[in-house]
């Protein structure tokens, strides 16, 4: 039976990830990047700028752009970053980490171009709250007659929070790392559904965590992951930039491989252009996994910073794609390719630990142990930012109907709690499928309001 359901969904994830798709979320990039003539490089620097000191003069907003930030940080930066990276690779080979560089650096003119319409277009529910994001700017910058675009977007949004990034596969990465490192040979077993499951205990402590932050809303949210985020991140940039140190001479060759099998020069003669398409389909699915640049999530946090300048949050929420996908999956990924864990029949998050097992100058298991930590609070950050995230689609779709969104959260904890009995690759294209819907209406929105955004920016830097 789940050799049934795996087939079905690998044929639903081609039709949504196949070439239109692909070239519609790199096209967006590399149209906004030219229209606004490279801000994601030529103010890279005042983006950092703007990160660290939230303004003065903010009237409305819930949150700092630090903590929205962190926020959407704590959203992106998760299992994609971990597991994500080493699926891709070994699905695609080491050329899809170059697609998924490639993806991320047009995407981050596409980040801030979203948020910056969140600014612009959010608005104030009727409890005081500060609300925005696609639906909003959809509805608002378009106009009512695209309101059903707007649904379709909240409707897919809801969907990724219980059966994509926020849920099943964060879960299911924590748990299998923490099966990995406690019980990797699998005798502590409890049988469920005909199957076998190891460390369940692990996901309901998590389960527990989840809903005691859950229920307090977005200002507890924001609060644990500008304590974790930080902390964590910088925990496994070091991690990964030891390996990248011990092993420097092996990267010019894992650079080299990683080019030559994004273009599919390392496959059999007549197959180069599949090898290509291959690591292309996996590297960006995977890499917008991960950061989320032109699915819509990250302006649903933007839209509730204390700022009255929608370009600054453009700014600084561009930021979250750099950190993301720039910084922290090309390390991961360097360091699967340089100790050759991608090729050795691993799967998930095992690929990643062998990385780090062989590439650290640790003890295996207390390698195992730091990236098992790194993850289980990564992907623990990610659920809390998915939560925030789909419970403001559904209010969009509810008109912000409090007994439903109360309702939905117990169905999310739910989700959480059932995660570690889905299997590895279910659960990433799962994930893969409703991503890929998702973006569709996001990108249809920035693609028609592009010129907002480029006279708000126009209008902003003139100031200086």
């Amino acid at each position: 039976m789940f050799g049934t359901i795996n087939s079905i969904l690998t044929k639903i994830d081609d039709l949504v990830w196949g070439v239109p798709l692909i070239v519609m979320i790199l096209a967006t990039g590399i149209f906004l990047t030219i229209r606004l003539k490279g801000i994601q490089v030529r103010k890279l620097i005042l983006a950092f700028k703007y990160m660290f000191s939230n303004e003065t003069d903010g009237e409305h907003g819930e949150i700092s752009s630090f903590g929205a930030l962190c926020t959407a940080l704590s959203a992106t930066i998760g299992t994609g970053n971990i597991v994500g990276v080493g699926t891709a690779i070994v699905a695609g080979g080491p050329g899809a980490l170059f697609w998924m560089i490639v993806a991320a650096t047009v995407g981050t003119a596409t980040k801030y171009s979203e948020c910056l319409l969140a600014i612009k277009y959010r608005t104030v529910a009727d409890d005081g709250h500060i609300v925005g994001g696609p639906f909003y700017y959809i509805e608002k910058g378009m106009g009512e007659n695209w309101k059903w675009l707007a649904k379709i977007f909240a409707v897919f949004g809801v969907m990724v929070g219980l059966l994509g990034i926020g849920t099943f596969s964060q879960i299911n990465g924590i748990t299998s790392a923490v099966n990995n490192f406690f019980d990797a040979n699998n005798a502590w077993t409890v049988q469920l559904f005909g199957r076998d499951y190891s460390w369940t205990v692990a996901g309901i402590i998590l389960t527990i965590f989840v809903a005691f932050v859950i229920i307090g809303g977005l200002r507890r949210i924001s609060a644990v992951a500008q304590v974790v985020v930080p902390f964590m991140a910088a925990a496994y940039i070091i991690a990964a930039v030891v390996i990248l140190i011990l092993n420097y001479k092996a990267i010019p060759g894992a650079v080299v491989e990683i080019v030559q099998s994004a273009f599919g020069m390392r496959a059999v003669a007549g197959g180069a252009l599949g090898a290509m398409m291959l690591a292309m389909q996996k590297g960006i699915a995977r890499g917008i996994f991960s950061n989320e640049a032109g699915i819509g999530s990250a302006p649903i946090a933007a839209a509730a910073v204390q700022t009255t300048e929608p370009v600054r949050q453009g700014l600084v929420s561009m930021l979250g794609t750099v950190i993301d996908t720039i910084i922290i999956c090309t390390m991961t990924g360097l360091s699967i390719v340089i100790t050759g864990s991608w090729d050795k029949g691993l799967e998930g998050v095992a690929v990643t630990t062998r990385a780090f097992q062989v590439g650290l100058p640790f003890p295996a298991k207390v390698s195992a142990f730091i990236l098992m930590l790194c993850l289980v609070f990564f992907a623990f950050t990610t659920i809390l930012g998915w939560d925030y995230y789909s419970e403001r689609c559904l209010d969009y779709l509810t008109g912000n109907n409090k007994k439903v969104v109360r309702a939905y959260r117990w169905i999310y904890i739910a989700c959480v709690f059932i995660g570690p009995y889905m299997t590895v690759s279910a659960v990433w294209t799962i994930a893969d499928i409703v991503n890929g819907l998702m973006a569709i209406p996001n990108l249809i929105a920035l693609l028609a309001l592009n010129g907002v955004v480029v006279a708000e920016t126009k209008k902003y830097f003139k100031k200086f």
